[in-house]
C-alpha cells in the first residue's frame, strides 16, 4: 500500500492523518424515539471526524481534526468529547458566540437506532454552524502540509463539501496543498440528499464532486453514493 500510494514514512510528519469536516454533538435517545424520549446520551460525531477518531483509538495513529466550533458550553462539551477520543485539536478554530446563535452555532445530530429492517433514523439541526462558515484563507494549508509540520494523509468528504459554497472551496484548497506536499488525499462521497436539496440538489452535488475527485487518491462510497454523483451509468 505504501509503495502504491507513496505514503510518507511514519514519523516524518507531525500527523498520520488530518481530517477536514464538521463535528456535531450527537444525541442518542437509546431505545426510545426522538419525539418521545425524556433523556439523551451525548457523544461527538461527524462523517470526516469519525475517520480521525477511529485511526487514533483503533490503531494508535496521530490524527487531527480541522474544523470550527462556536465558543460556548456546547462547543466546549464537543471539545471535551474529542479530547477523550484522543484527536489532536490544534486545527480547531473557535468562533465567537453571540449568545443566541443568530450568526454562529454548533450542530446537533439526533439519531434513533435501527430495528430489524428499519434503518437508523437521523434528525440534524445544523444551520449556520461555525464550520459551514469556513472560507478561503482560514487555514494556511501549504504550511500545514509543509515539511515543518506535515501529515501523511488528508481525509475529507461530501458532507463537509455540502455545508456551504465556501466549504467546497476550502476542501479544494486543502486537497491542492496536500497534493503539492505529496500527502495522500482520500474522499468519502457520503451523499446526503438533505444537505444538497437547498443548494441545487443532485445536479449541484455532481458538479462539485466531479471536480473534487480529480484531486483524490482514494475514493470511498457505496452504490447509492456513486449512483447519486455519476448517475446510473457509473458502473460502466
Amino acid at each position: 500500500m505504501n509503495d502504491l500510494l507513496n505514503v510518507k514514512s511514519a514519523g516524518s510528519t507531525r500527523w498520520d492523518c488530518v481530517s477536514l469536516g464538521e463535528v456535531m454533538l450527537r444525541l442518542d435517545p437509546g431505545d426510545d424515539r426522538v419525539h418521545t424520549t425524556r433523556s439523551f446520551r451525548a457523544s461527538e460525531g461527524g462523517g470526516e471526524y469519525n475517520v480521525a477518531r477511529g485511526l487514533r483509538r483503533c490503531f494508535g495513529l496521530r490524527a487531527a481534526i480541522a474544523t470550527a466550533l462556536a465558543d460556548n458550553p456546547v462547543g466546549r462539551l464537543i471539545e471535551d468529547l474529542m479530547l477523550q477520543g484522543g484527536v489532536d485539536q490544534d486545527l480547531v478554530l473557535w468562533k465567537p458566540y453571540d449568545g443566541v446563535g443568530r450568526k454562529v452555532r454548533n450542530g446537533l445530530n439526533f439519531t434513533e437506532r435501527g430495528y430489524g429492517v428499519r434503518a437508523a433514523l437521523g434528525c440534524s439541526d445544523r444551520g449556520n454552524t461555525a464550520v459551514s462558515q469556513l472560507a478561503s484563507g482560514d487555514y494556511d494549508w501549504p504550511s500545514i502540509f509543509g515539511v515543518e509540520i506535515g501529515s501523511r494523509w488528508l481525509h475529507t468528504g461530501g458532507i463537509f463539501a455540502a455545508l456551504s459554497d465556501t466549504t467546497m472551496t476550502v476542501a479544494s484548497e486543502a486537497m491542492s496543498a496536500a497534493q503539492v506536499a505529496g500527502t495522500v488525499v482520500s474522499y468519502d462521497l457520503n451523499y446526503r440528499e438533505s444537505l444538497w436539496k437547498a443548494i441545487g440538489g443532485k445536479a449541484k452535488a455532481q458538479e462539485v464532486n466531479r471536480e473534487l475527485v480529480r484531486k483524490v487518491d482514494v475514493l470511498f462510497g457505496n452504490e447509492e453514493d456513486f449512483s447519486a454523483y455519476w448517475g446510473p451509468r457509473w458502473k460502466e
